[in-house]
């Protein structure tokens, strides 16, 4: 049975930037929980950022920039935090790698976590199609990203690779 890595605000723990959760760990995430798949994890708090943080923005690409010294992560008061989210990113690969983890489920639109889309970097709540750091770096690893609103994708994912 494949071990799932998730993000740790999926499973209601208040490590977001606002110090709030992000989801409740219900659901398919609840049955996985159960079944002893998850590997729950926030590469933020990984990274030593602290709970509540200044939100961040990939600023000059998406995270396979950041990965490729390319782009920076920035706070609105201009704080390059790229090196945190980077140590959270291989973190998080190493704990893939150390669960033989193939498959993550990651926050949408986090510098982090995001697997489809981010913020624009500008910090006007514009959205824009990319992935985060750590969501970049597991899928350069191997690992098949997800984020919550892809959890019936996910499942048939592990159900082909069972």
């Amino acid at each position: 049975m494949r071990k799932i890595l998730v993000s740790a605000c999926l499973m209601g723990r208040p490590v977001r930037y606002d110090g709030r959760a992000a989801g409740k760990g219900d659901g398919l995430l609840a049955r996985w929980q159960a079944e002893g798949r998850l590997v729950i994890a926030c590469p933020e708090l990984a990274g030593d950022l602290p709970v509540p943080r200044p939100a961040a923005e990939i600023r000059g690409g998406a995270g396979s920039d950041v990965l490729d010294g390319r782009a920076i992560i920035a706070t609105a008061d201009g704080d390059d935090v790229t090196e945190s989210f980077l140590r959270g990113a291989r973190a998080a690969l190493d704990l893939a790698i150390e669960h033989n983890i193939s498959v993550a489920i990651l926050k949408q639109r986090s510098p982090s976590c995001g697997s489809r889309e981010i913020y624009d970097g500008q910090f006007a709540d514009r959205r824009v199609p990319g992935e985060g750091v750590a969501a970049a770096l597991l899928r350069r690893n191997g690992v098949a990203v997800f984020d919550e609103t892809q959890l019936d994708r996910a499942a048939a994912w592990l159900a082909a690779h069972d």
